[in-house]
Formats: C-alpha cells, structure tokens, sequence
C-alpha cells in the first residue's frame, strides 16, 4: 500500500523542486537528489512536480480537478452498469414468474 502524504507535505516538496530547478539539468535529476531529504520517492515526487505543472498550465494534460471528475464518473458509470444488470436480472427472473406456458 502506498504512503499517503498530506498535501502540505506535497505542496511544500514541489515548491522546494521549483526553487532549485535551475541548479539541475532536469526535473526528474532534482528530484532524484532532493526525494531523500524529503523522505519521499524521487518518482512520487516527480509526478507531483509534472501535476503542479499541468495544473498551472506550465504543460499540457488533465488538470486535478479533471482527473478528481473522471474518477467520479467512472465510479458512477460502474455502479450504474451494476444496477443494470441487477434490474436485467430481476426482469428476467419475474418473466419466467408470469409466463403462462411454465402453469
């Protein structure tokens, strides 16, 4: 099971990547260096700083809110296919019931 790390904790570890990315080559060489002294992943980190950039526009992709959205509808779509297929059931079920034939 992965860390879960509050968002101050985020926030502030992105930041810190900001500040100090023109001391390395590439997003993913600060992060690699800076991941331990934060304690976190240096690949968990990275996609923070790819996320906080997409977010501001910086770079092209699915906002937060996007992704908090269609996380959303595809919960809802999986549980609206679910309760198809339990009236599906249920209509086929009670057919049987009332076929005059089955008597």
């Amino acid at each position: 099971m992965p860390k879960r790390y509050p968002t101050e904790v985020r926030d502030r570890a992105v930041r810190m990547i900001n500040d100090r990315l023109c001391e390395y080559p590439s997003v993913f060489a600060a992060c690699k260096a800076l991941a331990p002294k934060l304690d976190v992943g240096p690949e968990s980190l990275r996609r923070w700083v790819l996320q906080a950039q997409i977010d501001t526009g910086e770079k092209d992709g699915p906002t937060s809110t996007e992704l908090d959205e269609l996380k959303a509808l595809r919960a809802e779509n999986r549980d609206l296919k679910e309760a198809n297929e339990i009236l599906k059931a249920a209509s086929i079920f009670f057919a049987r019931e009332l076929d005059p034939r089955r008597r």
